[in-house]
C-alpha cells in the first residue's frame, strides 16, 4: 500500500514542472525585440551621406584638376616652336600634343583634350610660314579668343638676367584696362584659367618666384615674365625680367571650343595679307614716282637744250 503514494507525488511534480517551463520561453521571446529597435534607432542618421554637411572652410582647390593641352599645326617654324616650348617649362599643368594635319578641320582639338583629359587648349596655328595665330579656348563648350602674335622673342634669343625655378606657382598681373569692356573681362579669366598653376598640382611647387603680366596698350595686349629677386637691406623685392616677350592681337572670340558663333570682332584688326600688299603697293608707288620724275627730268632736258651758235665755230676754223 505504501508504493501507489510515492506515484502519485512524481506524477504531480511532473505536471508542476510543465507548466512552468512555458512561462520562461515566453518571457525571452518578448525581451529579444527590444534590442533590436535601439540598434536601428541610434545606426541610422549617422551612416546616411547626404544629411552629413561638407566642410567648406578647407581649400577644395586641391583636387580640381585642371590640364591644358599645347600643340599646334603642320609648318611651324623653329622660332614658333620655341616660343611653345617655353611656355610649356612655364607651366607645369600642360600636356603636349603631336602636330595637326588639318588645318581646316580645327574642332578635332575639342575630342583630342577629352581623350587627354584636357580642360584648355592652346594651338599654334602658323599661316604661309610666317603668321602666327594663338587659338586659346575652353573646350568643349567654349569660349574660345583667337590672337595674331607678333614681336616674338624667345628665351633663348634675350638671355635675360632674371630667372625662376621649373614648377613653381606664378603671380598673374593684369592691368586696369581689362576691366573697362566686356570683351577684355572675358580675356582675361581666361588667361587666368590657363596661365595659374592650381594648388598642390603633382609638377608644381608651393611657393611663388615670377610673375606673368598682361598689359592692354595700342589695342594689343602685351605679355612680360618676370622674377621676384629679394634685395639686401631692403624690404621692396626688385623684378628683373626672364622672358619669353610677345604681343597679342585679339580677332576674334567665339562661343564654342574652336568654333561657334562670333560674339567680338576686333574692328582695328588689318590682316597680316593686307599689310604686306599695303607695303608692295607702297615700294611700287615710290617706283611710279621715280620713274615719273625721270620722264619729267628728260622733257626738261629737251626743253632747255640749246643748240650751238655761230659764234661758238668762230675760231674751229
Amino acid at each position: 500500500m505504501v508504493k501507489p503514494k510515492n506515484t502519485t507525488t512524481t506524477t504531480a511534480t511532473k505536471k508542476v514542472e510543465k507548466k512552468v517551463a512555458p512561462v520562461k520561453k515566453d518571457t525571452v521571446a518578448k525581451a529579444a525585440p527590444k534590442t533590436t529597435t535601439t540598434t536601428t534607432t541610434t545606426t541610422a542618421p549617422i551612416t546616411n551621406p547626404i544629411t552629413t554637411p561638407i566642410d567648406t572652410s578647407k581649400d577644395q582647390s586641391i583636387y580640381t584638376k585642371k590640364r591644358v593641352l599645347f600643340t599646334s599645326t603642320r609648318g611651324i617654324g623653329s622660332k614658333y616652336r620655341h616660343l611653345m616650348t617655353d611656355l610649356l617649362n612655364l607651366i607645369p599643368h600642360s600636356k603636349k600634343e603631336d602636330k595637326i594635319d588639318d588645318k581646316k578641320t580645327l574642332s578635332l582639338v575639342n575630342e583630342i583634350c577629352e581623350l587627354k583629359s584636357c580642360n584648355y587648349a592652346v594651338l599654334f596655328d602658323v599661316r604661309k610660314g610666317t603668321d602666327l595665330y594663338l587659338w586659346m579656348a575652353k573646350t568643349p563648350l567654349g569660349p574660345t579668343v583667337k590672337f595674331h602674335v607678333t614681336n616674338v622673342h624667345t628665351l633663348d634669343e634675350l638671355q635675360m638676367t632674371g630667372n625662376c625655378l621649373k614648377g613653381s606657382r606664378p603671380f598673374l598681373h593684369f592691368d586696369k584696362s581689362f576691366d573697362t569692356q566686356p570683351h577684355l573681362q572675358l580675356i582675361k579669366e581666361l588667361l587666368t584659367q590657363i596661365y595659374a598653376t592650381p594648388k598642390g598640382h603633382v609638377k608644381s611647387k608651393p611657393f611663388f618666384d615670377h610673375v606673368f603680366s598682361f598689359y592692354f596698350q595700342d589695342n594689343r595686349i602685351w605679355f612680360r615674365n618676370y622674377q621676384i629677386s629679394d634685395q639686401e637691406f631692403k624690404k621692396e623685392s626688385l623684378l628683373t625680367e626672364i622672358g619669353p616677350r610677345m604681343i597679342l592681337n585679339v580677332e576674334k572670340i567665339f562661343s564654342e571650343g574652336f568654333g561657334g558663333q562670333v560674339l567680338y570682332s576686333n574692328p582695328n584688326f588689318i590682316a597680316p595679307n593686307k599689310n604686306r600688299l599695303d607695303q608692295k603697293l607702297a615700294k611700287s608707288n615710290k617706283y611710279i614716282k621715280r620713274k615719273y620724275q625721270k620722264e619729267q627730268s628728260t622733257e626738261r632736258q629737251k626743253v632747255s637744250w640749246i643748240e650751238p651758235s655761230e659764234v661758238d665755230t668762230i675760231f674751229e676754223n
